[in-house]
C-alpha cells in the first residue's frame, strides 16, 4: 500500500504487538528468572542440609546401679552455636555433660569429635582433644591471681635451661597472654590480672573461668550454670562473654535453668526428659512457655 506520493505506507496496526503475547513473552521471563532464583538458593539449602555437627553424641546410656542417668541420649552441637541444654532437676543434663566430657564414662552410646569417634576416659582426655569446661563450682583458687589462674595447670616455663631443667614459671609471659585473652574477650571489668582472685566479684570470678576455657577450648567450650549465683549485672557480663565466644567462631554448651537468659543467647535448645532427648527447639519457633511444657511432659514434639 503506498501513499499518495508513491511511497510505501506502514501499517500501524500490523507492527503493534499482541497483548497475548507480551504476556506470554513475561510469563517465560518471570519463569526463567524464578528458576534462577531457586538455582542460586539450592546451593545453600544443600550446605545447610551437609553440615556437619562439630560434636555428637549418639545413644548414649549410663546407669548407676539401678538409677538411670541416661537412657538413649543424643546430642548435636554444629560450629559457632550455642547450643543450650534445659530440664528438670534429674533429667539428666549434669549425666549427659559428663560423659561429653570426660568426667564419666557411658555404659553404651558413641560420641563423636569432627567426625572422628572418641572415647574419653578422664576429664583431661577431653581437654586435650580441645573440649573445655566451666563447672558450677568454677574451681578457680582464690589465694592465687588472675593470670595465674588463667593458667592453673598449664603453666608458661621460661626459655632456655631455667624452664627446662629448674622450671621457672614465666611470670611475665603469662600475665601478658592473660591480658590478651581478656581483652580478646572485651573483659574491661580486670584491668589488673595480678589481683588474687579472692578479692574479686562473682561475676569477675566467672569471667576468669569462661576466659580459661576460651583460652585452650579450642574446638568446645561447656558452660555449666554459668549465671546461677550472680546479680542482674555480672549475668549480662557472663551473657556477652558467651556471645563473644561464639563470634569467634566457638561453639558453647551451656546448661542453665534460667529460660530468659537461655532464649537470649541461644541459637537452639536441647530439651532433656528422663534421661534422654525430648526435642530440639529454637528461640524463634517456641516460647518459654512451650520450652517448660515439653521439659515438664506437658507437651510433646
Amino acid at each position: 500500500m503506498t501513499n499518495d506520493q508513491g511511497a510505501p505506507r506502514h501499517d500501524r496496526a500490523a507492527e503493534t504487538p499482541d497483548p497475548s503475547a507480551i504476556g506470554a513473552l513475561s510469563g517465560d521471563r518471570r519463569h526463567e528468572a524464578s528458576a534462577s532464583s531457586e538455582a542460586s538458593a539450592a546451593p545453600s539449602a544443600t550446605a545447610v542440609a551437609e553440615r556437619e555437627p562439630i560434636l555428637r553424641a549418639r545413644r548414649l546410656v549410663k546407669t548407676f546401679g539401678r538409677v538411670v542417668g541416661l537412657d538413649g541420649a543424643s546430642l548435636e552441637l554444629y560450629p559457632g552455636e550455642v547450643l543450650a541444654v534445659i530440664g528438670d532437676n534429674g533429667a539428666g543434663k549434669s549425666t549427659l555433660i559428663k560423659c561429653l566430657t570426660g568426667a564419666e564414662i557411658p555404659d553404651e552410646g558413641e560420641i563423636w569429635l569432627e567426625g572422628e569417634r572418641v572415647a574419653f576416659k578422664r576429664p583431661q582426655d577431653a581437654r586435650d582433644a580441645g573440649i573445655e569446661t566451666v563447672y558450677q563450682n568454677l574451681a578457680v583458687s582464690p589465694a592465687l591471681d588472675v593470670a595465674s589462674n588463667l593458667f592453673l595447670g598449664r603453666e608458661l616455663r621460661k626459655k632456655g635451661i631455667l624452664g627446662s631443667v629448674f622450671r621457672v614459671v614465666d611470670q611475665k609471659g603469662m600475665r601478658q597472654r592473660a591480658r590478651d585473652e581478656l581483652s580478646a574477650l572485651g573483659i574491661s571489668t580486670l584491668q589488673d590480672v595480678t589481683v588474687p582472685v579472692e578479692n574479686l566479684s562473682g561475676g569477675q570470678r566467672q569471667a576468669v573461668a569462661v576466659a580459661r576455657a576460651a583460652a585452650f577450648g579450642s574446638r568446645v567450650v561447656v558452660l555449666d550454670e554459668p549465671t546461677a549465683a550472680l546479680g542482674v549485672r555480672e549475668s549480662n557480663q557472663v551473657l556477652e562473654l558467651i556471645r563473644q565466644l561464639r563470634d569467634r567462631g566457638i561453639p558453647v554448651i551451656l546448661i542453665s535453668h534460667n529460660m530468659p537468659h537461655v532464649f537470649d543467647v541461644a541459637d537452639r535448645i536441647h530439651v532433656q526428659r528422663l534421661g534422654k532427648r525430648a526435642a530440639t527447639i529454637t528461640p524463634q519457633t517456641h516460647s518459654m512457655t512451650d520450652a517448660v511444657a515439653i521439659m515438664t511432659g506437658a507437651a510433646t514434639e
